[in-house]
């Protein structure tokens, strides 16, 4: 008989987790598997990408990304259904109340991690039971798949630094001791968990994502990618427009940069709900032709493909598919000096570090923008490296034995 799987994620926008969970559907065996894919928003722009193997468990769906503005007022919309559905409303606003308190008086406040629980426990609950539930993701999809699915072994992905993420013991409520098993994307994502849950030690293990290296250098030479006249310098950058990703410190950084008179422009390909703030940002700061913010590209590669240099500039990172992805496609790297982005580049070799200051940012890029022979050497050894695949599906088959 086929073992029946149910994966939940918070969402299927475009993002790192969930083009990695596409990825991971794909390589599922469907003669010996029985797939479900359970998204707690109900939205994401990539449902078109799920494999025609894998059962939606939905009764409806929203194409619309929670990254866009009209995605965020249906996700509003959709949080406040989620109070009153299912029952126990009184104990969703106290919970929420308590860590908004909790979260003011840090001065740390993060509505994203806040509202995972109402939507967990308010999510549309089916009367099915499974030999394995896994949560791609931390937050609202390892709440759900903690309290709300029945299954013989339970299990979670953690893709983030969790120690910094704003996740805490009193939000989690306990959900990691109802799991069989914790996988997390490297071993410096490994180490961030274990400060917070160091008593679940002996049952994480490292998961990679999986990268499909062929498939983006084919889709990088698609039609795409750069569509304006510009004849200087590009920089790219991807990633969702929100604090942990730092846009508000490279903006900064391109301020430096043209007071040098620097023929340069940056490209940020992405969304999210900071894109008003760094908007004003970049009119404050005079960069709106310097500092340009595209949105979602549905195939970013041939952007990585036809850019002079990439640039991550984050606060703390799990493991970035997005320095995966261009290093792929041989592109120089730039990445701030920060929990993630340090495991994925060798300083001085295939790509270089700095510190996540303006300053820092803006010497790097005028270091690899004044000596081209130095930046293509860093591409080209970014290039070589090869992401090995199959120790991933062997490790989810010995979960299911």
């Amino acid at each position: 008989m086929k073992k029946k799987l149910l994966f939940v994620i918070n969402t299927l926008s475009c993002a790192g987790a969930e083009k990695a969970l596409l990825e991971f559907l794909s390589k599922l065996d469907s003669r010996k598997y029985e797939i479900y894919l359970y998204v707690l928003t109900g939205q994401g722009e990539l449902i078109g990408q799920v494999p025609a193997h894998v059962c939606l468990l939905h009764t409806s769906f929203s194409k619309e990304s929670v990254l866009t503005p009209k995605g965020r007022k249906m996700l509003a919309r959709r949080t406040l259904r989620a109070f009153a559905r299912n029952g126990g409303y009184v104990r969703k606003f106290f919970y929420v109340a308590r860590n908004l308190l909790r979260m003011a008086k840090e001065k740390k406040l993060r509505a994203d991690k806040l509202f995972w629980r109402v939507l967990s426990d308010g999510a549309e609950r089916f009367d099915m039971s499974f030999d394995l539930a896994m949560a791609w993701i931390e937050g609202g999809s390892v709440y759900y798949v903690a309290d709300h699915v029945k299954a013989r072994k339970k299990a979670a992905l953690i893709h983030i630094d969790y120690e910094n993420a704003g996740y805490t013991r009193a939000m989690d409520r306990d959900c990691f001791e109802k799991l069989t098993n914790i996988f997390v994307v490297s071993e410096e994502t490994k180490k961030h968990f274990l400060r917070v849950y160091p008593e679940y030690a002996a049952k994480v293990d490292v998961l990679h994502n999986i990268v499909e290296q062929d498939r983006i250098r084919e889709r990088a030479r698609e039609k795409g990618g750069f569509s304006d006249d510009y004849s200087g310098f590009r920089i790219l950058s991807v990633g969702r427009l929100t604090w942990q990703k730092g846009f508000d410190i490279a903006i900064e950084a391109m301020r430096i940069l043209k007071n040098r008179s620097y023929a340069l422009r940056w490209y940020i390909l992405g969304e999210g709900e900071q894109r008003k703030a760094l908007t004003k940002k970049i009119r404050e700061l005079d960069l709106e032709e310097d500092f340009l913010l595209l949105g979602h590209e549905e195939n970013p590669y041939p952007y990585y493909a036809q850019t002079d240099l990439y640039v991550h500039a984050t606060r703390f990172e799990g493991k970035s598919i997005a320095i995966q992805e261009a290093q792929t496609l041989g592109c120089a790297v730039i990445a701030s000096d920060c929990n993630g982005n340090r495991e994925q580049i060798e300083d001085g070799k295939d790509g270089l570090l700095c510190a996540l200051t303006p300053q820092a940012i803006a010497d790097r890029i005028e270091e690899l923008y004044l000596h081209g022979e130095k930046r293509r050497a860093l591409g080209k050894e970014a290039g070589k490296k090869e992401i090995a695949h199959g120790q991933e599906l062997q490790i989810f088959e010995e979960l299911l034995k």
